[in-house]
């Protein structure tokens, strides 16, 4: 099953990002964990990490919160060499959308080659402007 991430006014959606699996997403979060809260889940990052999958959405306030978490993230994962791909699909997609992962930051993209901590990024600062929810989908 796949997860994907909106904002939406109402029936219009504005914004979304298609992650891939939520095994994706875990792999995603369980790096943080792992590299950059030396395995203490929550320690640095807790709107990103703690939030449960079931939860359903981000809040507004909760986007300022992930925002801040995410752009620190995302220069620290820029400071730490690739690693391996999680899934066939991300293998196949690096292929197709001449990803070169020369970092961590590169590693990790959405279904459509896009670096995900760009577009999660971009869809807290959504969620802030428009004053709508994250949608867990």
């Amino acid at each position: 099953m796949g997860l994907y991430l909106a904002v939406f006014d109402g029936d219009e959606e504005l914004d979304g990002v298609e992650v891939g699996s939520y095994d994706d997403f875990s792999w995603f979060r369980n790096t943080v964990v792992d590299l950059l809260e030396s395995g203490v889940a929550g320690a640095r990052f807790p709107t990103l990490i703690l939030h449960s999958d079931c939860d359903g959405q981000w809040s507004r306030s909760e986007a300022a919160a992930l925002e801040v978490e995410l752009s620190e993230i995302s220069q620290e994962f820029k400071a730490l060499p690739s690693i391996t791909y999680n899934s066939s699909w991300q293998c196949e997609a690096a292929s197709m959308f001449g990803i070169k992962a020369t970092n961590l930051h590169d590693c990790f993209f959405d279904v459509d080659g896009e670096p995900l901590l760009d577009r999660l990024i971009s869809l807290a600062r959504m969620s802030q402007d428009r004053n709508l929810p994250i949608l867990f989908q």
